[in-house]
C-alpha cells in the first residue's frame, strides 16, 4: 500500500505519516488506530516492544485517554491487547473505527465511564463491564469530575 493511499484512507496527512515512519512525530492514539484500521493489524503491531525488565509497555495518549500496554495475548483465532486505561474527566475522546470483528471489553475499577460505539454509548460505574464491535467509531468519556480508572481488552480476529 502506498504511503498516499493509507494517508488518504485513513483519514491522516501524508506528512504525518512520513513523520512517524521516520521517528520525527508522536501520534495520538486516534492517529495511530486510524492508521492500524487500514492496515489490519492490531494497535501494538506499531508500538514498541517493551524492555524485558519492565512490567508494562508503551503508553499512549488519545484526546482523554491514557493507555499502557500491560500484555499481548495470542491464540489460533485473536489477539488480545491488554491495557490499563485512564479517561480524564472533561471532553471525550472519539476513536475511529478498527478493522471489522475487533471488541473492547472495558472493566472499571474507579469513576463513570461512557464508552461504546458513537451512536449509542454505555455506561459502567465502578464493578462495572462493558463490551462492544469497535469497527465502528467510538467513544470514551469520563462522567462526572472523577477520572476513570479501567482496564481495556482488545479482541483482533485473525483473518
Amino acid at each position: 500500500m502506498s504511503l498516499s493511499t493509507l494517508a488518504r484512507l485513513a483519514g491522516v496527512g501524508k506528512a504525518t505519516l512520513s513523520g512517524l515512519e521516520n521517528g520525527t512525530r508522536n501520534p495520538t492514539l486516534e492517529t495511530l488506530y486510524a492508521i492500524t484500521a487500514q492496515l489490519g493489524v492490531p494497535l501494538t503491531a506499531v508500538l514498541s516492544a517493551p524492555a524485558a525488565e519492565s512490567t508494562a509497555g508503551p503508553t499512549v495518549r488519545g484526546a482523554a485517554v491514557s493507555a499502557t500496554l500491560l500484555e499481548v495475548f495470542e491464540d489460533s483465532d485473536a489477539t488480545y491487547e491488554l491495557y490499563r486505561m485512564r479517561v480524564a474527566p472533561g471532553p471525550g475522546q472519539l476513536s475511529p473505527a478498527h478493522q471489522r470483528g475487533v471488541t473492547e471489553h472495558v472493566t472499571v475499577f474507579a469513576g463513570v465511564l461512557r464508552a461504546g460505539p458513537a451512536d449509542a454509548p454505555l455506561t459502567a460505574a465502578a464493578g462495572g463491564h462493558l463490551r462492544w464491535a469497535s469497527d465502528v467509531p467510538h467513544v470514551y468519556a469520563a462522567v462526572g469530575e472523577q477520572e476513570v480508572a479501567a482496564s481495556l481488552l482488545l479482541r483482533y480476529p485473525r483473518r
